[in-house]
């Protein structure tokens, strides 16, 4: 194993995760919806709460694995809305927010199509936005993402490096070329204030300039 290799592995494996984020990873990996990392989940709890976040909208519930992480990072009283095509994940998700003691009205479970959805969100009304939904879709995701979050609020784009195919050019396939583009949104200086972290599976962080 290579330095970078073993040093990004030890960034992993020392992150936290207690019973109930594994609980949720496990059965994430079981119904066929994987979590975050747990490097990627303590990156996004630590951003939720440098941005002392109280409205946070996420895009893919999953199991609840990533809202669990930003729960934890968010300020007291904050409400986060996830949204998810999947009505078996967010009752799994629902579970698993009462066994860690989360009061009902700090969550929003929204089922149904991000897209059909995401037109109605109020705009200017989130302190952050997680991107964790097809990746087809991304960039979609990512034009209401701009509208609905406050400026200098965060936007945080998971699988970013896509499975390691979007540094290589060579990939052309239609998610890692939705993902790359994605990416390449971000960067736009005007717009956004971003950072490329190399967590987990990748993740864009963007500030929306004010």
């Amino acid at each position: 194993m290579s330095e970078k290799a073993l040093s990004w592995t030890y960034a992993e494996e020392i992150a936290y995760q207690d019973e109930v984020i594994g609980a949720s990873r496990a059965l994430g990996e079981e119904l066929g919806a994987p979590a975050v990392s747990r490097a990627c989940g303590g990156a996004l709890r630590a951003i939720a709460g440098a941005a002392s976040a109280r409205t946070v909208l996420e895009i893919g519930t999953g199991t609840g694995t990533s809202a669990l992480y930003l729960l934890e990072g968010m300020a007291k009283g904050g409400v986060l809305t996830s949204i998810d095509i999947e009505s078996e994940y967010h009752k799994a998700a629902r579970k698993l927010f009462r066994e860690a003691g989360i009061p009902t009205q700090h969550t929003r479970l929204i089922t149904g199509r991000a897209l059909d959805v995401l037109p109605r969100m109020a705009h200017n009304a989130y302190d952050m936005v997680v991107i964790d939904g097809d990746v087809a879709e991304v960039g979609q995701y990512l034009q209401h993402a701009r509208l609905l979050v406050r400026p200098g609020g965060v936007v945080a784009l998971v699988h970013a490096l896509w499975h390691d195919q979007v540094a290589d050019p060579a990939r052309r396939d239609p998610e890692t070329v939705a993902m790359r583009e994605a990416v390449k949104t971000l960067l736009d200086k005007d717009l956004w204030i971003t950072s490329l972290l190399p967590v987990g599976d990748g993740l864009a962080i963007a500030i929306a300039r004010k």
